[in-house]
Formats: C-alpha cells, structure tokens, sequence
C-alpha cells in the first residue's frame, strides 16, 4: 500500500514585523540580521489569536484543496511546541472548530522536526489499515515564547500553520522512506526550561524570564548542518535514490546559513531547494508544510517529483522523508 499527500494548506498570520521593526526595541540592524539569519521579516499572530486558531484555517485549506469535508477526516494530529493549553489537546480544540465529527485527535511535541514526525505517524495508521484519511498539521505561536529583549532569539522566530491530508495513493508515489532519529543528551541547548512539571509557574520562573525559548547557538547550528546532511543521506538510501534522482529539497527554514551548508554537502543546486525563510522567519513545526505548501501552489512540485524534507529540532530531534509526488498538476 502507498499513502501520498492529497492536499495541502497553509496560513500566517497578516501582521508583518520587519528586521527594521525589531532594530527599534533591541540592539540589532537589519543588515546583522540578515548577514547571520537570511531573515527579513516574520509574521506575527495577533494578541487574541492561538495555535488552534491559525491551525484551523491551514486545515481548512488543506481539506478544501484535498477536495474533502471535515467528516471525511479519520485522525488529526498536530505538531507543535506552543499548544493552546497544556491540555486539551490542540488537535482536539481544531476537531471541535472543523467539524471533524469522527476524527481521533493527538497533539506531539518535537520541535521543529514535529511535522515530519506526524506524516510518519499517519503514514502508519493508514498503513495498519486503521484509518483512510489523516490530517496532519504542523502550527505554532513562537511569538508568545520568544524573549523579545533577547536579540540573539527574538529575531529568529515567526508563527503560522502549514497542513497535509494523507490517503492512499497509486502504486509507485506517496512516501517513499522515513529517517527519524534523537539525541537526547544534548537538549539543554535548546529548551523553554519553565512551564512543566519541573519548573513549575512561580515568581521566580517569571522573574528570571524562564519561560521563554533558551538556545545555544552555536552548538544548534553545528548540530543542524551534521544531521540534515546524514539524514537527508539517509532517506534517500532508503528509498534507492541518488541526488541526481531528487527534485527538490524542503528543508526546515531556520537559518540560511543551515540551508546553505546542507545544500553544500548534498551538491544541490539553489533551484532545487524550497526557501522561505526570508519572508517568514523560523516557524518550527510549521516551516515545512507551509514552504511545501507554497511550492505546490507555485506549480514548483508536479506529479512525479522526488521531494525530500528533512528536519531538526528540539529534543534534540532530526526526522527526514523522500516522497514521490502523487498528485496531479490540474487539481
């Protein structure tokens, strides 16, 4: 059995907050920004606006473009770092705003690699045969755990929602290899240290600010180049393909940097790689459906295509996927 992405869907939020805007409330510049990010502006969801609520119109989408209703859905499962609440879950909260009367609903949490974890998740399900039809959407606020007097952090994160239904697919398309992998010992460099069951809400956790996104830098970036390059190697072994064999490469954008050196080491060619950073920042679970999204839209990715998406993130997490493109250019 083969399963394949059948529609995809995406949304950010309309509020722009450029590298200029940033300059203005922390010691930065838009040319240090984009010499050490590739970013130039990001998106920023409004003070009354949650996951769940820009989750829920990727998903509309996703399911409009997959030319199905909410009903048909059987699972949903969401990826994302930055939940409504820390129970419900998210998914529950976008089955209830959908309507997806019959769909089971889980959140997971693995960072920025989230997404790809959730297609291999449902890829499962439909596999095992206990489902047909899995909506998987990668969403994030980063904007509400982000320390905005924290340069080195605050200019590197933006929100917004990218979403893929997954069904079976004709024979020789859909997902064709998985690589998923984590390090565990390494997650202190990256890490929200307050707000769970070890750090419980205090004053203290508020006052030393804990409760918003804490990164080593240079070891996160050391970390991305070595694995994205090593799993993308290895998704591609899987499959019994060669670069030459591959279309186009969706990676996580989170710094160019990152893009670029990985591009290096795989011998890829600029055109060839899905980039969106620029205009939207690092929206961790979100980067890749929503750059996946925006290349379908463009007419970038047609029936046929080898497409590759890797990821790194939390955890410290790294997950990559070959997919044979299955749908059709006139959909």
């Amino acid at each position: 059995m083969c399963v394949g992405i059948s529609g995809v869907g995406s949304y950010v939020p309309e509020k722009i907050v450029t590298n200029h805007d940033l300059s203005k409330i922390v010691e930065t510049s838009n040319e240090w920004i984009i010499e050490r990010t590739g970013i130039h502006e990001r998106r920023i969801a409004d003070d009354d606006m949650a996951t769940s609520d820009i989750a829920t119109k990727a998903a509309i989408n996703a399911l409009e473009d997959a030319k199905l209703r909410p009903e048909d859905i059987d699972l949903i499962i969401v990826a994302t770092v930055t939940a409504d609440h820390a129970f419900p879950s998210t998914a529950c909260i976008i089955q209830k705003n959908i309507g997806a009367v019959k769909a089971a609903a889980f959140d997971i949490s693995v960072g920025c690699s989230g997404f790809v974890y959730g297609l291999s998740i449902g890829e499962n399900f439909i596999k095992s045969g206990t489902y047909d039809k899995v909506l998987v959407i990668g969403a994030e606020t980063l904007s509400r755990v982000v320390d905005w007097q924290e340069r080195n952090t605050c200019v590197l994160f933006g929100d917004g929602a990218g979403a893929c239904v997954l069904e079976k697919c004709e024979e020789g398309f859909g997902i064709l290899s998985i690589e998923l992998g984590s390090d565990g010992s390494n997650g202190e460099v990256l890490v929200q240290p307050a707000g769970g069951s070890r750090l419980p809400a205090s004053m203290d956790t508020v006052e030393n600010r804990l409760h918003f996104i804490k990164m080593d830098g240079k070891e996160v970036f050391k970390f991305a180049v070595r694995v994205m390059e090593r799993a993308s190697s290895n998704a591609l072994k899987k499959a019994n393909l060669q670069l030459g064999d591959l279309d186009f490469l969706v990676p996580h954008q989170a710094n160019m940097r990152i893009i670029d050196a990985a591009a290096k080491k795989l011998k890829l060619e600029k055109d060839r790689i899905c980039v969106n950073l620029n205009k939207y920042g690092n929206m961790s679970s979100a980067s890749i459906p929503v750059a996946l999204d925006e290349a379908v839209k463009d007419n970038k990715i047609n029936k046929g295509d080898n497409i590759l998406l890797v990821a790194f993130g939390a955890g410290l997490t790294w997950a990559s996927m070959t997919i044979k493109w299955s749908r059709r250019k006139d959909r």
